[in-house]
């Protein structure tokens, strides 16, 4: 049985993920249009949403486009991460197309008789506030994302905060214009398939009742005009979340249930945040089927004793044939080799070899000329040291050694060995500089941690800075802000559970995560604020009644969003679905449960 691998394996395999990704991309589609379908469909065949839903999400599609061809334009790499945005996207947009039906359909029944544009002005007023600040926080945590020292993150921000952009500009214009002509077509009483009028003539009253049930949505033969003169009745969900959902969660009992339950839920997080890894396991950015995962697999069975063949290299022209040079180098490779990760017997020197070789007197090399003259006979006796020395002809450009480190088992020994190893070759008197393929992933373990933290910390302070800016209630932005700081820690602790460490990967979408947890949380506690109810108690039930199905809807449409990202065969994407699906799920839980319960407290 043979396994192999090549320098060049590792980066090929991570950029090859990308192409794993694409057939998904149109179940994403598929998945998104049929929720937003269904969600739009009503029983009658005037009042039919299912062109306002297409819509809503080739609305969302063009906004991948137009924001993709642009920074490509600008030239920014596209890098593997990237290829998680578009499905971020999709869900993100179909939650903004979710609360302008929703203002519609709510101003629309508040003034039947009003025309088209105080109508269209009534749903911006309502809506384009909530979606202005969603977009604004959203784009914000993004943007915010590109001080990181990681290019691949800074890619992905921009990426995916120029497509936020688009995407809000497209809901703005081009799916309010949509609104306007789907509701000129209601008012002209057309069907929604085919837009042909639907009128009363003699045949209908002949026609089964069968036929009635399905183009006018009940059974009895009255015409069509009293169907567009009622106003539109309010959807079963919101009624459930007012009648049910609302006063289960005001009950007293509950309510001490809730707390218990965040007392757990906030017990685990933290808990979950002291186990927390950093560092990626290589294997992770191959796709499952790769060869390189049985290679490592074999590696890690039979030579786990060994760690990363580590190059040293002179990188300047140095005179190697003085004497006082020689045993310069020799010393500094001698304190590399003292290092405690780095086995002394397994070193490759062509320079030790050489001097053996004068030593015994068959060459010499005591000066340039003979000294490069004489390479041909090391060459004859070991060939591979041909490939150690890069010269021109009468020149040594550059030269290398290598060491062997051994007992690396862990992210911590990969971080102390890489600072060791540089720290031993800074104090060389000649340039050396340490190199292994593996080294740009070490390299992450060292900034990781305060990387993170900077970027959460930054993303929170502009998250608060918003609200206050655009939810003119001081009381109202400390809730938002106290929902961030529990959705994070409870990210961050349970992606542990979830084996998710924290690489370049998950850190992406905590900064994502900080944008989410606004989203969700802002809304209610806004409606919260700003109704108009007496006691605390019906206040929470008409937050939740007016937003607890927009919010859900936003939700369930981002899990779908990402959910087809579970069956890559790619660890990075995987990763990326564990990672919002947590968000989401946390974030709907504060703003569906938690949150409501504690502002009646306050």
């Amino acid at each position: 049985q043979v396994t192999y691998f090549t320098s060049l394996s590792r980066q090929q395999e991570f950029e090859g993920n990308t192409e794993s990704v694409i057939p998904l991309f149109s179940i994403t589609y598929f998945l998104t249009i049929t929720f937003s379908v269904v969600s739009c469909l009503r029983l009658s065949c005037i009042r039919n949403n299912v062109w306002l839903a297409c819509c809503g999400v080739v609305s969302a599609g063009l906004a991948v486009l137009s924001s993709f061809g642009l920074v490509l334009f600008c030239g920014v790499p596209f890098v593997v991460t990237v290829a998680n945005a578009p499905f971020l996207i999709l869900g993100v947009g179909v939650d903004d197309m979710f609360i302008m039906i929703a203002s519609w359909e709510k101003s629309s029944r508040k003034k039947e008789k009003s025309g088209v544009k105080s109508l269209l002005a009534e749903t911006y007023t309502e809506a384009a506030l909530s979606v202005t600040i969603t977009t604004l926080t959203d784009v914000l945590a993004f943007f915010i994302g590109t001080w990181t020292a990681f290019p691949s993150v800074r890619s992905f921000c921009l990426y995916t905060g120029t497509a936020f952009v688009f995407c809000y500009i497209y809901t703005m214009t081009f799916f309010g214009a949509i609104i306007v002509l789907n509701y000129k077509r209601e008012q002209g009483n057309r069907h929604w398939l085919t837009c042909m009028p639907v009128g009363v003539d003699n045949d209908q009253a002949e026609k089964s009742c069968l036929y009635s049930a399905c183009c006018i949505g009940s059974c009895s033969r009255q015409s069509f005009q009293l169907e567009t003169k009622q106003p539109e009745s309010e959807h079963p969900m919101s009624i459930f979340f007012k009648k049910y959902y609302g006063p289960f969660f005001t009950n007293k009992w509950i309510k001490l249930l809730v707390v218990l339950l965040y007392g757990a839920y906030l017990a685990g997080s933290i808990y979950g945040c002291t186990q927390i890894r950093e560092g990626i396991d290589l294997r992770n950015l191959a796709s499952d089927d790769s060869y390189v995962i049985p290679y490592y697999d074999d590696e890690e069975k039979y030579f786990s004793a060994y760690g990363p063949r580590v190059m040293v290299v002179i990188t300047e022209r140095v005179d190697y044939w003085n004497e006082t040079v020689r045993l310069g180098l020799d010393n500094c490779i001698q304190n590399l080799e003292d290092i405690s990760y780095v086995d002394k017997n397994l070193s490759e020197s062509w320079l030790r070899v050489y001097t053996k070789l004068e030593n015994s007197g068959l060459i010499n090399i005591y000066n340039k000329t003979l000294f490069i003259n004489n390479l041909i006979t090391l060459f004859q006796i070991v060939p591979s040291f041909e490939w150690d020395i890069n010269r021109t002809r009468d020149e040594i450009e550059a030269s290398r050694f290598f060491i062997q480190t051994v007992n690396v088992t862990s992210a911590i020994d990969e971080k102390n060995l890489l600072n060791q190893l540089r720290e031993t070759a800074k104090q060389c008197s000649i340039p050396l500089m340490v190199y292994h393929p593996a080294f740009i992933y070490y390299d992450q373990y060292l900034v990781i941690v305060q990387n993170t933290i900077q970027n959460v910390v930054v993303a929170a302070a502009a998250m608060l800075v918003v609200s206050l800016l655009l939810i003119p209630n001081p009381l109202c932005c400390l809730w938002v802000t106290f929902a961030i700081a529990s959705v994070i820690v409870g990210v961050a602790g349970f992606m542990t559970f979830w084996n998710v460490s924290l690489d370049s990967i998950s850190m992406i979408n905590l900064v994502i995560c900080i944008g989410f947890s606004v989203d969700f949380s802002a809304h209610i506690s806004y409606a919260f604020v700003t109704s108009g109810e007496s006691s605390a108690n019906k206040r929470a039930i008409e937050a939740l009644s007016l937003l607890g199905y927009p919010v859900l809807q936003g939700a369930v449409s981002t899990i779908l969003g990402v959910v087809v990202l579970a069956a890559a065969k790619a660890y990075i994407f995987r990763t990326f679905f564990k990672i919002m699906f947590l968000v989401i799920l946390f974030g709907a839980l504060h703003s569906l449960v938690f949150i409501p319960v504690f502002l009646t407290f306050f």
